[in-house]
């Protein structure tokens, strides 16, 4: 029998090994701005966050802007731009990126969108979990992972609520994904704790809420919530609900 050997994580900035279920048990009761002020302490340069820019991200984009005047130093914010995202995106970063001086690195892709689909067609369109797995990997999780590796990154915070799907739902407030250390300050957020920090720290909501959009990707790939879907059922065509970012393995091999 071949043994296989035990998945290697990143240590703290000291060099120390992290302890799984220790640092579970500290991160619970905290808040969480508390549980990003943990990660920069643990994991110094190595800590990042990620962003979409879409309906939520102001509220951590906010609190790792308050780090950094407390701190004096800024946390690195990484933003997969996948040359999809509707118009109102950009305009929305800039609008954040501006307002909160962020330390922002745009992950792209390889290929651009034009190669892409001259090579593999227009993923999105064949409404096969195959060809989205395809789609998600060349335009968002490979442009992570990569990002993540030129940036040294070993652990990485990231907005993503409890509620929004049932893989999200299992989630811890940390979990090791693709060999790195994933943050969850938000984790136990509803929609109403996001709504009233934006309004109590008076933080624009995203162009394409007032439109009844609770969640926002690619153009092609997002919907207004309706009678019959809403939240994340509306993304990607209602065939599935996560894009790979947030999981353990890679999809979409053999491309």
């Amino acid at each position: 029998m071949v043994s296989v050997p035990a998945p290697r994580y990143p240590s703290d900035c000291q060099g120390r090994q992290i302890d799984l279920e220790e640092a579970r048990t500290r991160l619970e009761p905290l808040g969480a701005q508390e549980r990003l002020v943990w990660a920069q302490a643990t994991f110094g340069d190595g800590f990042a966050l990620t962003t979409s820019f879409g309906i939520q991200a102001a509220v951590l984009l906010h609190m790792v802007s308050g780090l950094a005047q407390t701190s004096g130093k800024q946390v690195q914010v990484i933003w997969v731009d996948t040359g999809y995202l509707p118009p109102e995106t950009y305009q929305y970063a800039e609008q954040l990126c501006q307002q909160l001086e962020l330390k922002l690195y745009v992950a792209q892709a390889v290929m651009s969108p034009a190669r892409m689909e001259a090579l593999h067609g227009r993923l999105w369109q064949t409404e096969t979990v195959e060809d989205l797995n395809i789609y998600h990997r060349i335009r968002k999780v490979d442009p992570l992972d990569q990002a993540l590796d030129a940036l040294a990154v070993t652990c990485w915070a990231s907005g993503v609520r409890g509620r929004q799907t049932d893989h999200r739902n299992a989630m811890q407030v940390l979990d090791p994904v693709r060999e790195r250390w994933s943050l969850r300050p938000l984790l136990s957020w509803s929609k109403r704790d996001v709504f009233y920090y934006m309004q109590e720290n008076g933080l624009p909501q995203h162009p394409l809420f007032e439109q009844g959009y609770s969640t926002v990707g690619d153009w092609h790939s997002s919907a207004p919530d309706g009678a019959e879907l809403s939240g994340r059922a509306t993304r990607f065509g209602g065939l599935k609900q996560e894009c790979g970012i947030h999981l353990p393995g890679v999809m979409g091999e053999g491309i």
